[in-house]
């Protein structure tokens, strides 16, 4: 049986993100964040294989690893469901890898939801958590959010609660090609918490009160922002030049190095991103 699907996969911002010390006891660090979805997206192909018990991936600019997120979705999803059906993967990537918009994560998901799909497999909420829950935390995000839409999240990325998305205000992304671990930039996170300096974030039960304000009046704080603009000035210059380009708001996307800023207008956006791009190699639009 030849069937093709193309599914789309998009990135998501962090407005605000507070990660929280870790206890000895916890395996994971918690976080508190607003995640909303952009319309910069990966492109995924999933085709039924002659093979069976195989997922193969390729991609046109990546070379990935054998493990990947899509391939680990593959055998959970095949280890929970009992089926057999072996699958091939055309990725296209448009979504700066390793940027903290979580272009692997999402990935995962729209290629779970391509399988269910093909398979004419019923994807129930329980059973797609099942199969995140062995992938990636922002995984669980992507599986329940399409384009343009916002939850809040909490707990390991595994919590959530859906947000009314706003539409009236526009996204300029810079990709300063800084390549920060997601290990080191926690490292730096908790090395901060052992010298007893913490960025003062809001309560998580204001989040949804701030981001329904004005964007100039927001309070919001990314934890990793200080520690990675310390350590690599490029983020700190992209940062800086999304601000003097007139951006309401700016600051760095998960754990970076992607940076974004907020504009009023789609006409302020496209004016900054014309003038970014003459510095910056990557830079992206996305209306909301």
């Amino acid at each position: 049986m030849s069937f093709d699907v193309v599914v789309s996969a998009p990135a998501k911002v962090n407005i605000g993100l507070n990660v929280l010390p870790k206890a000895e006891n916890e395996e994971y660090h918690r976080i508190e964040s607003i995640f909303q979805t952009i319309d910069v997206c990966d492109e995924l192909r999933v085709k039924l294989s002659e093979k069976k018990n195989v997922c193969s991936v390729r991609c046109d600019t990546l070379v990935l690893p054998q493990s990947n997120t899509i391939t680990k979705a593959y055998e959970r999803f095949c280890e929970l469901s009992g089926i057999d059906a072996g699958f091939e993967v055309v990725l296209k990537k448009n979504i700066p890898s390793g940027g903290g918009l979580g272009g692997g994560s999402s990935d995962a998901a729209s290629f779970i939801k391509a399988i269910a799909e093909i398979l004419d497999f019923s994807l129930t909420d329980a059973f797609a958590d099942c199969v995140a829950d062995k992938v990636g935390s922002d995984v669980f995000f992507f599986l329940h959010n399409g384009v343009h839409e916002a939850s809040l999240v909490s707990g390991r990325g595994e919590v959530m609660k859906k947000i009314n998305a706003r539409h009236d205000f526009h996204f300029v992304l810079i990709f300063p090609e800084v390549f920060s671990s997601t290990k080191e930039a926690y490292s730096l996170v908790d090395e901060n918490y052992k010298a007893s300096m913490k960025n003062v974030c809001p309560l998580f039960d204001e989040y949804e009160r701030i981001y329904s304000s004005s964007v100039e009046n927001w309070t919001f704080i990314n934890s990793f922002t200080s520690v990675l603009t310390e350590k690599y000035p490029a983020i700190r210059h992209a940062l800086q030049d999304l601000k003097n380009q007139g951006a309401l708001w700016a600051d760095m996307s998960g754990s970076g190095a992607t940076v974004f800023g907020i504009f009023e207008s789609i006409d302020s956006a496209r004016n900054a991103l014309d003038r970014l791009q003459k510095k910056w190699r990557f830079c992206y639009y996305s209306g909301s």
